[in-house]
């Protein structure tokens, strides 16, 4: 019987996953849309539209008023977060950040990624680690789902007699459970008093915040969801249901709308609420009602976000790292707010104009004119769910094509019906856009890039949502042949119709061509000419380690300018590049975004390995996250002396090298080949003492070319060569490194010490500002308690896992160069993608998978 390997397993339990999702999914939205549809069946759409242009304005701003006091809290959720996570930043950053990170996050859904990415993007430029960001967002989707479970356990107990008439349960079991709920959050807060201490649960450790944090996230919590709850509740006519009831079921339906990982829970959170209330409010009142609360709750705020992160653009030339971050993020909001905009058209293209409107074109505007701007109105609204994808990609033509519809839209707005909303949503998207011309800065054609298969299901659920409306709106009309062929002023059915079947005929025939994309060729190793053209790039930048890419055992791929690449490697589906983009960080963006994307046109996922933290910015906007890999030791050149008790054992160590005769010198590339042979009996012997084989990837191996084209550091004993080190630097003088280290097994002890202390005073005396010892793995961990689990898996390794190796003696050894600790991290997708790119980078460095079980 075969074994299958860890790669295999990870790879099927990732496929399964899927179809997991995928099933309760399917599931939950069959029960919510089966129970929903007796409600449905007694709906009208002319009473919903009436009873939506009858809801008092006092009503409306109240909703308004509790909308901004629910964002208000929402705010302070970061700040006790970020508290938690050990981090203090001014509120305004923390507000501005929050309000952003919540108004796209509620309208996208998923928001530990989309809000995650938000934060990751304004924290770290105030200057948080990424670590401790996570933590905070951790920390963040914890607080949200105790609080939300808490709220609405206090509703039970309060309004416990409502609730049991609705649901058909005993209101003292649900007063009991609310109760029980209750003490349980009591008995907690009353744990946290220790803050600090450790909560093992089923072999699992938590650090707890401290008591006063925990109650404070309690009542944000509290504040949060009952002011959220009002702000729908309030919308509802007076009377029609309790206050603590309805915060039950509203809670019940925010829950099953993340569950559900629909984007804001659209169609699961209405649905739960037409099931819970159908019968105690009239329909149509509670369907206005929630386009209304859609409406304030979700699209207002995405468009005052989008207002914020436009006057941050404004402000871009002389302001702090934070606002241009904030600036650099609207091309995220504004694809939100776009594909928004285009489900809106669509929505308004099979939905009839008013009365008064109808009567009005017919004094104003000739019919033809009129059914034009009907159909092109939907044709564009669809257009602009595509363009949407480009403007997350922030391509140029995108931007071209959004604003060229946005004004077309505009015009139409007057002759398809006198919609003034949708005039007045479309001028903010053309003057957001307008406003926001620089940050679409990548030189690429709109349908060069793929649409990946989620953004094009999401497409394929507005149309159909929108042709299910269509039906809806004018069920009550006879369908004939000739209904195709009526044109009148008041002909809407006929008119949506048509848009409708247009609309749906080119969603398909752009999905179809997307799906028959031909696969990029295959890749290929660089050739003699391309790796001289790497080495003149490599020269001209201060990375030493991008010297590997003269092993030449790694792909290219080079910016349009010529100056700069990326080098990577491929295993199964996974392509991981090595480091950042080589070259000026000017070229990186478009880099990431082009290995991004032809990594996934040709059905693989991207990588980049051992990335610093400067440049995680540019892998977050591609849509990327962040798992921290461990530390790199630097050593400061000007700074580096023997002396010092900080030093004192290496120093030690040195001296004890000279008293056994060992001696000193570096190479240069010319002069390593009359001592090759030298170097190659140094190497066999170490490989054959260590029982392993040469590596690859992200490691040097020992080949001819590649070493002969190196300056090469030499120890000496009396005469005979026991060691060397193969060295990496650049013509800028900012960075050296080590690529091979090798020593014979009856070399002194002392001798990578010594070898080590006279290569980084060699530099030190050539002018180098660093000397990169390289990477530990695993070190720096985070020990917080709401660290990922990614990084308390690690620390766990790195604390016990000498079997596999010596992590914590390879930290020891650095640490005696008494270094400055730099992170390094894995850019790649989320879920277990992560772990089946580093199964594959072990196997692309060991030269398979079983040479990694092999050494």
């Amino acid at each position: 019987m075969k074994i299958p390997t860890p790669e295999l397993l990870i790879a099927q339990l990732t496929r399964w996953r899927i179809w997991m999702y995928a099933a309760l999914a399917l599931l939950l939205g069959a029960l919510l849309v089966q129970a929903a549809h007796k409600v449905m069946v007694e709906l009208s759409y002319g009473a919903i539209v009436e009873a939506v242009r009858g809801t008092p304005p006092a009503t409306l701003l109240l909703s308004v008023l509790a909308t901004a006091l629910s964002f208000l809290a929402l705010t302070f959720y970061d700040r006790s977060a970020l508290q938690y996570a050990g981090a203090k930043l001014p509120y305004r950053v923390v507000a501005e950040t929050s309000f952003i990170a919540f108004a796209l996050s509620n309208t996208m859904g998923l928001g530990v990624l989309t809000g995650g990415a938000v934060r990751m993007r304004l924290y770290g430029a105030a200057g948080l680690e990424a670590g401790m960001i996570s933590r905070a967002i951790a920390f963040n989707a914890i607080g949200f789902t105790i609080g939300i479970v808490v709220v609405g356990a206090a509703s039970l107990v309060w309004g416990a007699g409502a609730v049991a008439a609705m649901v058909g349960l005993s209101p003292g079991l649900l007063k009991a459970l609310g109760v029980a709920v209750l003490l349980a959050a009591a008995g907690f807060v009353g744990v946290c008093r220790g803050g600090g201490d450790d909560l093992r649960v089923a072999g699992w450790s938590l650090r707890l915040p401290s008591a006063s944090i925990a109650a404070q996230q309690l009542l944000i919590s509290a504040v949060d969801v009952v002011a959220a709850a009002a702000a729908l509740w309030v919308l509802l006519p007076e009377g029609a249901v309790s206050f603590p009831a309805f915060v039950g079921f509203y809670s019940l339906a925010i829950a099953l709308g993340v569950i559900s990982h629909v984007p804001g829970g659209l169609g699961v959170f209405e649905s739960v609420m037409l099931l819970a209330l159908g019968h105690q409010v009239p329909a149509h009142h509670l369907v206005s009602a929630l386009v209304l609360y859609r409406a304030i709750y979700h699209l207002l705020p995405l468009v005052l976000a989008l207002g914020l992160l436009v006057l941050s653009e404004l402000q871009r030339g002389a302001a702090t790292p934070v606002v241009r971050a904030a600036a650099s993020l609207s091309p995220l909001l504004l694809s939100a707010f776009t594909f928004v905009i285009g489900a809106m058209l669509l929505v308004s293209g099979v939905t009839p104009a008013t009365g008064d409107a109808t009567v009005l074109l017919a004094q104003l505007m000739p019919l033809p004119i009129v059914e034009a701007a009907h159909f092109l109105g939907s044709i564009i609204g669809l257009a602009l769910l595509f363009v949407a994808r480009g403007m997350f990609l922030r391509l140029d033509a995108s931007w071209w094509v959004g604003l060229i519809l946005a004004l077309v839209s505009l015009v139409l707005c007057l002759p398809k019906g006198i919609a003034v909303s949708e005039a007045v949503l479309l001028s903010v998207l053309t003057a957001s856009l307008a406003l926001s011309r620089r940050q679409f800065n990548r030189k690429a054609a709109l349908f060069s890039q793929a649409f990946t298969g989620g953004w094009l299901a999401a497409v394929a659920v507005v149309v159909a949502a929108t042709g299910a409306l269509l039906f809806f709106v004018y069920r009550d009309v006879a369908y004939v042949d000739q209904v195709w062929w009526q044109f009148a002023f008041d002909g809407h059915a006929p008119r949506s119709l048509r848009a409708m079947v247009a609309v749906a005929l080119v969603a398909f025939i752009v999905a179809l061509v997307q799906l028959l994309r031909r696969p990029h060729p295959a890749l290929i190793k660089p050739s003699a000419g391309a790796l001289d053209q790497a080495a003149r790039i490599v020269r001209s930048q201060g990375v030493a380690g991008a010297g590997l890419v003269m092993m030449g055992d790694k792909s290219l791929m080079v910016s349009e300018s010529q100056r700069a690449f990326v080098m990577f490697g491929r295993r199964g589906r996974s392509w991981v590049a090595l480091y950042d983009p080589v070259g000026p960080a000017s070229e990186w963006p478009e880099l990431v975004w082009r290995f991004v994307e032809q990594a996934r046109e040709s059905g693989g996922r991207a990588a980049f390995y051992q990335v610093r933290p400067e440049a995680l910015p540019v892998y977050l906007d591609a849509g990327l996250r962040v798992y921290k890999l461990g530390e790199c030791a630097l050593v400061d050149l000007p700074s580096f002396s023997l002396q010092g008790k900080a030093r004192s054992n290496l120093r030690h160590g040195v001296a004890r090298a000279q008293r056994e005769g060992l001696s000193f010198e570096v190479l240069a590339p010319g002069a390593v080949a009359p001592v090759f042979d030298e170097l190659q009996a140094i190497s066999d012997a170490w490989l054959n003492d260590h029982n392993t084989a040469e590596k690859a990837f992200s490691l040097g191996a020992f080949q001819r070319d590649y070493v002969l084209g190196q300056p090469v550091a030499l120890v000496r004993q009396a005469g005979r060569a026991v060691a060397f080190a193969t060295l990496m630097c650049t013509d800028q003088k900012i960075e050296a490194s080590v690529d091979l280290m090798r020593q014979l097994p009856d070399a002194p002890r002392s001798s990578m010490d010594f070898l080590f202390a006279q290569v980084i005073l060699h530099f030190q005396a050539q002018g180098f500002l660093r000397f990169n010892l390289g990477m530990v793995p695993l070190s720096g961990m985070a020990q917080h308690p709401l660290a990922p689990n990614w990084q308390r898996l690690a620390r766990l390794l790195f604390n016990h896992g000498e079997n596999f190796y010596n992590f914590q003696g390879l930290r020891s050894f650095k640490a005696k160069f008494d270094p400055v600790w730099e992170p390094r991290y894995l850019t790649a997708p989320g879920g277990l993608a992560p772990f089946i790119i580093l199964t594959d980078i072990a196997a692309l460095i060991a030269g398979g998978f079983r040479r990694v079980m092999s050494k």
